[in-house]
């Protein structure tokens, strides 16, 4: 197959060997695949990823970042084939995303990051039958690709475990908080504070559900709030993923906060534990999304109630990748960029 893969820190364009399927495993040719801020991170000190998974446990521990591999992990394509002796719950030639893991065969693997189970930027992949979400026929292949990383922003939203009369605060207006903010709206928090040094993200925040957007270089996110009765923010989301965000939020978070971690921090974090115990926070570290945030984010992108439309940038072939990931982290970069791996 047709694959954009990563081998030692660079992107290559070529043909890799076709996925096969065993028990339990569907063969899909892939439509569509979002590129996500994580395979940036990933050329730059992915075998800093794979030495932490292997010192403290994670999913990336059994990858080889001198071999190739296939990444892309936010993906829509349509069933093939299932292996021998699967369920095959959903018709060849029906679409399909999945929460991108793999567990059959007793692996616990993450789809686009280890060798057996290439991601969507490559035309086939392998995919657990287990974790397989029927797309209906209306929805776009490029809207689909979006459940996946909606889904993460739903999942950090619900570990905040809002409650009636919450002031929630997110921090950082990537793909990852504008889903936080739409998982609050969706739950009715008000208000919702956005935080981010770029306009344009502060503007897709509002059109998330944020009530307000502000730039913390001009106006202090833990202080008042006018608009709102001189309110401050209780509940606050992290979606930076910078060494001392924790305890920069923890200094200035109220008696009794919640802080919900989320973004990925590759680099050790000091705090103060004598300073959150002084005000009694509460600090939950958020993950990836689990089946039922999946499923929460294609039925809100389905009938319309998250529009995902303002996420797209361009679609592009898989000879586009390595500058498209190059050119990820730019204030005006898309909140996603699509591969159809169909395409050169």
């Amino acid at each position: 197959m047709k694959a954009a893969y990563v081998q030692d820190g660079c992107v290559h364009v070529g043909e890799m060997p076709d996925p096969v399927p065993g028990k339990g495993q569907a063969l899909v040719r892939t439509h569509s695949c979002g590129l996500c801020a994580s395979d940036q991170h990933f050329l730059s000190g992915g075998q800093n990823i794979i030495d932490l998974s292997r010192r403290l446990g994670g999913p990336y521990a059994a990858l080889d970042f001198s071999r190739p591999f296939v990444p892309g992990h936010e993906y829509v394509g349509e069933v093939l084939d299932y292996g021998p002796g699967s369920r095959r719950a959903v018709k060849p030639g029906r679409r399909v995303t999945s929460v991108p893991i793999m567990r059959q065969g007793g692996a616990h693997a993450v789809i686009g990051f280890i060798h057996e189970c290439p991601g969507g930027f490559g035309e086939l992949m392998l995919l657990d039958e287990d974790m397989l979400l029927e797309l209906p026929d209306g929805l776009p292949d490029d809207h689909a690709a979006m459940i996946e990383p909606l889904a993460v922003g739903l999942e950090h939203a619900r570990r905040g475990r809002p409650q009636p009369g919450d002031a929630a605060l997110v921090l950082g207006c990537g793909a990852i908080g504008l889903g936080v903010i739409a998982g609050l709206r969706l739950m009715g928090v008000a208000p919702i504070i956005a935080a981010d040094f770029h306009q344009s993200r502060r503007a897709q925040a509002l059109a998330m559900g944020a009530h307000i957007a502000i730039d913390p270089r001009e106006t202090d996110p833990y202080g008042p709030l006018p608009h709102f009765g001189n309110r401050r923010a209780n509940l606050i989301y992290e979606n930076v993923g910078q060494p001392g965000m924790l305890q920069r939020i923890i200094e200035a978070a109220p008696f009794d906060g919640r802080i919900v971690m989320g973004g990925y921090c590759m680099e050790a974090e000091a705090m103060f534990v004598f300073a959150a115990q002084n005000k009694r926070l509460n600090i939950q570290f958020a993950g990836g999304e689990e089946p039922q945030d999946m499923d929460l984010a294609l039925r809100s992108i389905a009938d319309g109630s998250i529009d995902v439309t303002p996420w797209l940038g361009e679609r592009i072939g898989l000879s586009g990748v390595a500058n498209a990931i190059a050119s990820l982290s730019g204030p005006e970069a898309p909140v996603r960029t699509v591969v159809d791996p169909r395409t050169l």
